[in-house]
């Protein structure tokens, strides 16, 4: 599959088709829809629309690969694909930047700088990881010997977002291939090009035929369904919305599939007066407004101590004014497009109800002027609106944040904790105690100190409540992607 682009964001007809078996193939049935660029509302090309028929082709190409080549290959030779997927993505950067960027509408200079070398390393590190990757033995005194060996886990459906569709999908699938497992793709319906032009990659880079499949289509009755119903599907790995996560629960409970899920969060920022507040504001303007808001860890619910609420909010809406929303290829650009028509309605209907609510929108909260194609929206702040409300509890997903005064820690920490979700917490403080202490009392599965989105593969990541099940990351994302063994041979 040849892409043309050129040195701007045209992009000639990119039609996306499924890709099984090593082929990309269309749909049984001929049926197609349209991918539209969310920063245009112009249509990008068609999609394969996939269903049962193509989920059950691709995994009985998956199925059948597992006990082919992949397997035989040695270890050295695994790694070294795994590997060379992750040079390959380097070596088409720009090109797959360019595709991310018109698929999601977010600002080229994010895709480029973030997106796509991360979605390397992510087959860089797990390539890495996997050299030196051992099991557990044990002596029972004289008379045993006991020893686990580590096998795939077997056909894995791999169902991805569409905020960070190449980054979030090379994230499960890099050691989900080096654990040995083969796999099903169903990526975002919103978000198809990228992951169609990684089957090209995938093959380039000596990935046997059936060991990696794609089928684009949706989810409730559709391709999503498909794969999550099959009784040959070994495991599912999902991330998105809570809601379609208790969907596919239901789905895969049939079957017993293992599932590992990251979901939604409604993240709090803690911010105390003794913290720098310069260095605060620059960091919570990316926690709240990158990639549009629409990142599962942004801190979307901002909380600062009284004796420095003012001050925080009249430095914190200046600098956010000064966000350049608009073309995602222009360099200036701070702030992109939202999705999709759909998803845009969705963040102004609360907006809407933040006014309703008792809420005042101290800046955004409108189409900025001279936008009117795409689905834009200026960042939006605002204040006044009580724990308890939709606005505060609800994820929105968005460029669009609550800022609420505090008093006390017990205070911050109970309303920070005041949630269905438990992904991430951002606390800033220069107290080294407190920051142990509230950390300890945050109920999120991830919690950074004076810093946002800093991350270590080797480290677990993933939320607790309702943000997902299971941790990934180094050894946690093998645990997932591989069955132990134990074996005991008698002395």
């Amino acid at each position: 599959m040849q892409v043309q682009t050129t040195v701007d964001q045209e992009v000639k007809a990119f039609d996306c088709l499924h890709f099984i078996n090593g082929q990309y193939v269309v749909s049984h049935n001929g049926k197609t829809f349209n991918n539209v660029n969310p920063a245009n509302e112009e249509v990008l090309g068609q999609v394969s629309e996939g269903g049962k028929e193509e989920i059950d082709l691709a995994v009985a190409a998956a199925k059948k690969a597992l006990n082919g080549p992949w397997k035989k290959m040695t270890l050295n030779d695994r790694i070294a694909v795994i590997r060379r997927i992750g040079d390959i993505i380097l070596e088409r950067k720009d090109e797959l930047a360019k595709l991310e960027s018109l698929d999601t509408g977010k600002p080229y200079w994010l895709a480029s700088t973030i997106d796509i070398p991360r979605s390397a390393y992510n087959f860089h590190f797990f390539a890495d990881y996997l050299r030196g990757l051992g099991t557990e033995a044990y002596q029972t005194d004289d008379v045993a010997i006991n020893y686990a060996i580590r096998r795939p886990v077997g056909v894995v459906g791999l169902i991805n977002p569409w905020n960070l569709p190449l980054l979030l999908l090379t994230w499960k699938l890099a050691p989900c291939l080096a654990a040995g497992n083969t796999t099903v793709i169903k990526p975002a319906e919103l978000t198809p090009m990228t992951a169609t032009l990684l089957g090209e990659i995938c093959r380039e880079a000596g990935v046997p035929d059936g060991v990696v499949n794609i089928v684009h289509g949706f989810g409730p009755d559709s391709a999503g369904s498909a794969l999550t119903e099959h009784p040959d599907v070994d495991a599912i790995s999902f991330t998105g919305e809570t809601t379609t996560g208790k969907v596919i629960m239901k789905a895969a409970a049939q079957s017993l599939k293992k599932l590992s899920y990251e979901l939604g969060g409604k993240n709090p920022n803690i911010i105390f007066a003794d913290s720098d507040l310069d260095e605060v504001i620059e960091t919570t303007l990316k926690s709240s407004f990158i990639n549009q808001g629409e990142v599962c860890l942004c801190g979307s619910r901002i909380y600062v101590e009284r004796p420095v609420y003012e001050q925080f909010v009249e430095k914190f809406v200046a600098k956010t004014k000064e966000l350049v929303v608009g073309d995602p290829f222009d360099p200036k650009t701070k702030v992109g497009a939202l999705i999709g028509e759909e998803h845009y309605s969705r963040v102004m209907s609360y907006v809407e109800l933040a006014k309703e609510e008792g809420g005042q929108i101290l800046t955004g909260g409108r189409r900025p002027e001279g936008l009117e194609k795409g689905f834009y929206l200026e960042p939006t702040i605002i204040a006044g609106l009580d724990r308890n409300c939709r606005v505060v509890q609800e994820e929105i997903f968005g460029p669009v944040v609550t800022v609420i005064p505090f008093d006390s820690e017990e205070e911050v920490i109970a309303q920070a904790n005041d949630t269905h979700y438990g992904l991430s917490a951002s606390i800033w403080t220069n107290d080294l105690r407190r920051a142990h202490r509230v950390a300890g009392q945050i109920e999120a599965g991830i919690i950074w100190v004076n810093t946002w989105f800093l991350r270590d593969l080797r480290t677990p990541f993933g939320g607790m409540k309702q943000s997902g099940i299971g941790r990934e990351g180094g050894m946690h994302s093998f645990e997932f992607y591989s069955e132990l063994t134990n074996i005991c041979i008698k002395l």
